[in-house]
């Protein structure tokens, strides 16, 4: 026996092939492992390109909810705009019919003003009317009568009468047709005296006199002295001769026909 026999080697020993082949189906199962994994991220991988190639149909879905959600924005205005222009006009509707509703009640309180003021001038003429017929009425009768009528009085009245059933035309001077001043200008050119044309001039010449003081020969006129409107010729017994109007032409009515509203005389 050798001195070096009790001392152990420091060389490992090899490994055995049971060894070498355990250590191989480790690493064996480590590779498949890294392999499965390996496989795994492919798997993955190849799951996530999948899913990236489904993106454009989820964009296209997004760009047309957006395109419905601006049409329903532009709808919604346009929506407000026509409502707006709605209450715009009707507001100015209103607004006109307030207008309207004023000037119909300004136009309809005229006339009542207007009908107001006609009947009060009517019953003013009415209230006149009855006062001079009763004037008129109670009044003596003149003292003259057209029988024992002469001189220029006599050729005055003549005429007046001679021109009975003429007609009335206004602006007329004979023979066949009169109005009422030119009847009278006309007569008392028979005595000489000349009268002025317009019933309003002729109503303020020669002396005024009392409705019951009338003498034959004396100028009527209806309306106020300087205004008058109508004149006539007093022919005695309470009646006058004149151009009345286009239905009546000359004609011989009494006092109480139509009432004169004073009287001048020129004789």
């Amino acid at each position: 026996m050798s001195h070096t026999a009790h001392i152990r080697s420091r060389r490992k020993p090899r490994p055995s092939v049971s060894t070498i082949a355990r250590r191989a189906g480790v690493a064996g199962g480590v590779l498949g492992s890294l392999a499965v994994a390996g496989a795994s991220g492919s798997a993955n991988a190849a799951e996530t390109v999948t899913q990236t190639i489904e993106l454009p149909a989820l964009t296209a879905d997004l760009a047309a909810q957006v395109a419905q959600s601006a049409d329903a924005t532009q709808q919604a205005a346009a929506n407000y705009e026509l409502q707006a222009e709605r209450d715009a006009a009707a507001a100015k509707a209103a607004e006109q019919a307030k207008s309207d509703l004023a000037e119909a009640k300004k136009k309809a309180e005229a006339a009542r003003k207007a009908e107001a003021a006609r009947k009060k001038a009517a019953a003013s003429r009415s209230a006149e009317r009855t006062t001079l017929a009763a004037s008129s009425s109670t009044a003596s009768a003149p003292s003259a009568s057209s029988s024992n009528v002469s001189g220029s009085a006599a050729a005055v009245i003549a005429f007046a009468r001679a021109q009975i059933g003429d007609a009335y035309v206004l602006g007329a001077t004979g023979p066949d047709s009169w109005d009422c001043s030119s009847l009278m200008q006309a007569a008392f050119k028979q005595a000489g005296i000349s009268l002025p044309r317009v019933s309003q001039d002729q109503s303020t010449v020669g002396t005024p006199v009392l409705l019951s003081n009338l003498q034959p020969g004396d100028i009527l006129h209806w309306g106020s002295a300087g205004s008058a409107y109508h004149t006539a010729l007093y022919v005695g017994d309470g009646k006058f001769v004149g151009a009345e109007n286009p239905s009546t032409g000359i004609v011989e009515k009494p006092l109480s026909w139509d009432p004169p509203t004073g009287a001048v005389r020129v004789l």
